[in-house]
């Protein structure tokens, strides 16, 4: 899952971003309007988290423009102000939720997660192929009734492929949806997380699940393997 977060407050942004990053999600960061504007109209964003009083452009300004560009990304807009009017405005102007400073990180994820099952970009929470047993809400994984553990970025990835499972997902794909913007490497640093999968996976359980499909990408097998 990835997200985006127009934030100016940039202690703020940075926080939310490391937390965000911890539930498994990859989060870029803009600090202006005309910067989150131009993030949420060049990449594919699974929500985006959008404070009103920003420079250049404001919230309402970013929210209204993607809406008129047709761009249906969930938004959920994040502002120090309060007030029924401030919440109507956001609402009218596209964004599907509302969330006033001070607030609950607790909360901000739940919101987040309820933004995505509503606007149907989840699947539903557990994702079953043979004896794999995938449960993305608690971030835990079984093989054959026997815990999994991996880390992060490993559970990211296999939730990825699950989430298209028996669809042949490149390489190029999977860092973009995976790791936010901001990484720069190549893609050898794919291929290290799904042999770390598969160790995992497969290998103790004479399984293989993650297919390679050699100048393609990866595959996960709707069986289990």
């Amino acid at each position: 899952m990835r997200l985006l977060v127009v934030e100016d407050e940039k202690r703020l942004a940075v926080a939310l971003q490391r937390g965000l990053r911890a539930e498994g999600f990859a989060v870029d960061l803009a600090h202006d309007g005309n910067e989150g504007l131009w993030l949420a109209s060049e990449h594919d964003y699974d929500v985006i988290v959008l404070d009103i009083m920003l420079p250049g452009l404001n919230g309402y300004r970013v929210c209204s423009r993607l809406r008129a560009a047709g761009n249906e990304t969930p938004i959920l807009m994040l502002t120090a102000k309060d007030g029924e009017y401030d919440e109507a405005e956001a609402l009218d102007t596209g964004a599907d939720d509302f969330l006033s400073k001070p607030f609950s990180y607790v909360v901000l994820v739940a919101r987040l997660r309820a933004l995505l099952r509503r606007t149907g970009r989840r699947l539903p929470q557990t994702l079953e192929f043979g004896d794999l047993v995938i449960d993305p809400a608690r971030h835990s994984c079984t093989r054959a009734g026997a815990e999994v553990r991996l880390t992060t970025k490993e559970f990211a990835v296999l939730e990825y492929l699950a989430r298209h499972a028996g669809e042949v997902i490149p390489k190029r794909e999977i860092l973009e949806r995976v790791w936010d913007s901001a990484y720069d490497g190549d893609l050898n640093l794919v291929e290290v997380h799904v042999s770390a999968v598969r160790r995992k996976i497969d290998a103790p359980f004479g399984r293989s699940a993650v297919e390679t499909i050699r100048g393609a990408g990866y595959r996960l097998a709707v069986d289990g393997g």
